[in-house]
């Protein structure tokens, strides 16, 4: 069965219209009764007047009722266009006022997510651009390598060169791929941190056996002072991570029979944990930019790497609750301190 929808005027004038009926109902039915016709006229007069009250009713109600309507379709209006917040108008209508306020924080919560999403789309779209610029040059120098395999007649000698330089550029397209990933799923929180309280000795060990080859190679006194039996709650894989960057550019950046040192102290609340390297520093000016995405000093054009290290270790420090900071100075060598908490606070 089909039900019929009726609007609000319809249903006001089908109450007046029970309400005049019921009167008149109620004076024939009192004249019967008392067969008295005064008693039938102030009856008749009585239900006249209350029709008159509640006609005033109805309507005083309906015209709140179109004002109250018209109210909420303005402020949906507003909010629709986005640019102001909703006008508030607040009376003495309770419910009307609860629905306005609930409206004003919908609207909140909708320009707070749309600043998000113009957030990440501006992230993305920087990502993309980073990417493409730092993926043109391997690209290019892979072009040419195989080009010329191709098209100039080469000794033996040349095409291994060749060779060798299409894969020194293959490792560093497979490595820029390989940082971007992560980078990305840290960012987007596709991967997230598991913090237990395990022994930062073992996760400095793991980081430190990754670069004492290359350590021995420019005969570097590499020391380390921590205790084997603290326990700090970290993620061991990521926390291992962020701690070879940052050693990795302490080796690249130190001048032969240098030296790296790494110090863990516990404090209070958090431990601090110092890279010291003896390497040629970094000025006061480019401090401030060292952990953006791709950047890399002028000075070091020159030398291996693309300038993400210190962004990944930012973000999985940053993930775990920690901070880290920088010390130094042109020609004195470099300190990095991260401070992770000692509380058990989940990562995000």
């Amino acid at each position: 069965m089909k039900k019929v929808q009726l609007s609000l005027s319809v249903i006001f004038r089908l109450i007046g219209a029970g309400i005049a009926i019921t009167s008149i109902v109620l004076c024939i039915s009192v004249f019967f009764a008392t067969q008295n016709v005064t008693a039938a006229i102030v009856c008749l007069i009585t239900a006249a007047v209350l029709s008159i009250w509640a006609f005033i009713l109805v309507r005083v109600l309906q015209n709140r009722l179109a004002r109250f309507t018209n109210d909420i379709c303005q402020t949906i209006d507003d909010m629709m266009q986005g640019e102001t917040a909703p006008k508030m108008i607040f009376d003495d209508d309770t419910m009307s006022d609860r629905i306005k306020h609930q409206l004003n924080r919908l609207y909140q919560m909708m320009q707070s997510s749309k600043k998000m999403i113009e957030v990440q789309r501006a992230g993305l779209q920087e990502l993309i651009s980073d990417i493409s610029h730092q993926v043109k040059t391997p690209a290019t120098n892979l072009k040419m390598a195989a080009a010329a395999l191709l098209e100039q007649a080469l000794s033996s000698e040349q095409q291994a060169e060749y060779l060798q330089f299409i894969n020194v550029q293959a490792d560093k397209l497979d490595f820029l791929m390989s940082a971007m990933v992560k980078s990305s799923r840290l960012e987007t929180g596709v991967i997230s941190l598991n913090k237990q309280p395990v022994s930062i000795y073992e996760t400095l060990a793991a980081a430190l056996g990754s670069i004492f080859l290359k350590a021995e190679e420019k005969h570097l006194q590499v020391t380390a002072d921590c205790p084997d039996d603290l326990l700090v709650p970290h993620d061991p894989k990521w926390t291992a991570e962020a701690l070879f960057n940052i050693l990795e550019n302490a080796v690249k950046y130190t001048p032969e029979g240098g030296a790296v040192r790494v110090t863990v102290v516990r404090w209070e609340a958090c431990t601090k944990i110092d890279i010291s390297d003896t390497g040629r520093g970094i000025p006061e000016s480019h401090q401030a930019a060292i952990f953006k995405r791709f950047y890399r000093e002028p000075e070091v054009h020159g030398m291996e790497g693309i300038g993400i290290g210190l962004y990944l270790t930012r973000e999985i420090i940053s993930k775990q609750d920690g901070r880290i900071k920088v010390t130094s100075a042109a020609g004195a060598g470099t300190t990095f301190t991260i401070f992770l908490p000692n509380d058990q606070e989940p990562a995000r």
